[in-house]
Formats: C-alpha cells, sequence, structure tokens
C-alpha cells in the first residue's frame, strides 16, 4: 500500500499538469520515481504522464512495469484501461485486447473497460462483436423504460454480434 503522503504528492503533480505542457509533469513525476523506482503508483502516474504527452511507446513501457510491480485498486483498472489504449493506438491490437480482457477479468463490471475493449475490436476488424459487447453493455447497465422493454431483443442481438467474432 502507497503512503498517504506520497499519493498525495502524486495526486498534487497531477493536479497541477497542463495537458498542453506535460514536460513539468513528467520532470515532477521522474523525481518521484528515482525517490521511489518500484512503487506501482508512480510507475503508473509516469505512465500516464507520457501517455498525455504523446509519447505512447515509452508510456507503455512505464504502464507494463505497474503491472508487474503489483498495481492494485481504481489504479489498476485506470492503468488497464490506459495500457490497453495505448497499444491500440501503437497498432498491436493483439496485446491491446489481451490486456483489456485480462482488466475484464479482474474488473468484470467496469463499464470503461467493456467500451475500450470494444473500441480494439472495432480497430482489428471485428466490428460485429464490438457493436456487439456494447450492446449486452447497455442491456446491462442503461435502464430505461425503452430500454428495459426491449432488453432480451437487444441483448440477444448483442449476443449475437459477439458470436461473430474472429478467434485472436
Amino acid at each position: 500500500m502507497i503512503a498517504p503522503d506520497l499519493r498525495e504528492e502524486l495526486d498534487r503533480i497531477f493536479a497541477a499538469r497542463d495537458r498542453s505542457n506535460m514536460a513539468p509533469t513528467i520532470e515532477a513525476f521522474l523525481r518521484v520515481l528515482d525517490a521511489f523506482p518500484e512503487e506501482p503508483e508512480v510507475l503508473y502516474e509516469v505512465g500516464g504522464a507520457y501517455d498525455t504527452d504523446g509519447q505512447e511507446a515509452v508510456a507503455a513501457v512505464y504502464y507494463q512495469r505497474a503491472l508487474e510491480a503489483g498495481l492494485q485498486g481504481k489504479w489498476l483498472r485506470q492503468c488497464y484501461l490506459q495500457y490497453g489504449s495505448t497499444l491500440r493506438n501503437l497498432g498491436r491490437f493483439d496485446k491491446s485486447l489481451a490486456v483489456f480482457e485480462e482488466g475484464l477479468v479482474a474488473f468484470p463490471n467496469s463499464e470503461s473497460l467493456t467500451v475500450f475493449r470494444a473500441l480494439t475490436l472495432h480497430a482489428m476488424g471485428d466490428t460485429a462483436p464490438a457493436l456487439g459487447s456494447l450492446l449486452v453493455l447497455i442491456a446491462d447497465r442503461l435502464q430505461t423504460d425503452e430500454i428495459m422493454r426491449y432488453e432480451a431483443a437487444i441483448r440477444g442481438n448483442g449476443a449475437y454480434l459477439e458470436s461473430l467474432g474472429s478467434e485472436n
């Protein structure tokens, strides 16, 4: 478990970031990383800063290291999402899908992981299962009168579309 004062420092650096000029944020996180080189949350934050700066290949290394170092809790869920998205953006679709699926094993009710997994499926050309997974998510989570009236049809169509996916 990360020390509360270290978490506060990471949160302070994150809150002060300027998305249009990430260099100061990256430098600040790297200084913390020098002091805590194996701390999973620090590795994750460094990865996120590089990712925001558009340095996705560098970010991917830090995300992987954060996972290997034992990242936990909401930071783990966020890392799965950001790492999977970064891998998709780098064209590493199979690895991206694997990261999202690993994340969904750990966090089976994560809407965000489901949505971003669908983006990877779409990027892979598996548009039917991408849409299918979103239909199932809608049936599971969007409880409006209209959706509930057609829930069985939405869920059935979603399951059918998911079944059309190519074996990856």
